[in-house]
């Protein structure tokens, strides 16, 4: 079974440098992935290398805490999309779903759905934090908000996707909306695993479909051009102002 097209190719490591992006672009694109997952900083690098491709940008807001106020989601999710993203994940805020204030919880998800129009909309539950009650109640306010995806964990947390999991969120949502696992998934085996339980997309920053195969002499070469259209970029920034 080729799962390529199940795939969302995902570095969001804090300490995340350019070339290991150009590295996670290079590689979705050479085993067909369907999607890269980043964080906002390097949506426009992305764009750069993927445009024109069939590879989609799929970038996280309110990451990996879901705690920030609707608006400064809603702008971060604005700008993401300015700078070419494809998709959107946003974190749920669960203080408030635990609060049992689920008029916020729709409103969060809701008003950054309104804000990205016809952009899919990911939304990840952090099931770890989550008993099974309050993952129905999750996903049945995601429906209501008109989600495109319900995503399993953030990778921060105590645990990732888990098999039951999986199913609790498909019986729930049926087929309304498609499910994305992640977390621990690092071979094809275990990523077959997850399909076969209910979800669509796996999330994962092994790639599990070519052996782990490295571009490393083509990412070192498109790294250098990269760095030399910046410093030439750098230098004539530099040339306008002492001019």
């Amino acid at each position: 079974m080729d799962i390529s097209k199940h795939i969302d190719y995902t570095l969001l490591k804090s300490t995340t440098t350019e070339r290991e992006i150009i590295e996670l672009c290079n590689e979705a694109l050479h085993s067909n992935f369907y999607a890269v997952c980043i964080n906002t900083a390097y949506v426009a690098l992305a764009k750069q290398l993927l445009d024109k491709t069939d590879v989609k940008i799929c970038t996280v807001i309110g990451f990996p805490l879901g705690a920030m106020s609707t608006a400064a989601k809603v702008f971060e999710a604005k700008k993401a999309i300015e700078d070419g993203a494809d998709e959107i994940e946003m974190v749920m805020n669960l203080g408030y779903l635990k609060s049992k204030n689920h008029v916020l919880v729709l409103k969060d998800i809701l008003d950054v759905k309104l804000a990205i129009g016809r952009t899919p909309l990911k939304v990840i539950l952090e099931i770890s934090e989550l008993n099974k009650n309050e993952v129905i109640k999750a996903c049945e306010i995601c429906l209501d908000a008109k989600a495109n995806y319900i995503k399993t964990s953030t990778g921060f947390s105590k645990r990732d996707a888990t098999y039951t999991a999986i199913k609790i969120i498909k019986k729930t949502i049926r087929d309304a909306a498609k499910i994305v696992a992640y977390g621990d998934i690092e071979d094809f085996e275990t990523a077959i695993k997850y399909l076969e339980a209910g979800a669509d997309c796996i999330g994962t920053s092994t790639n599990i479909t070519s052996g782990n195969r490295t571009l490393q002499n083509k990412n070192a070469k498109t790294y250098k051009k990269y760095l030399d259209i910046n410093q030439k970029g750098a230098i004539g920034i530099k040339q306008t102002i002492n001019d």
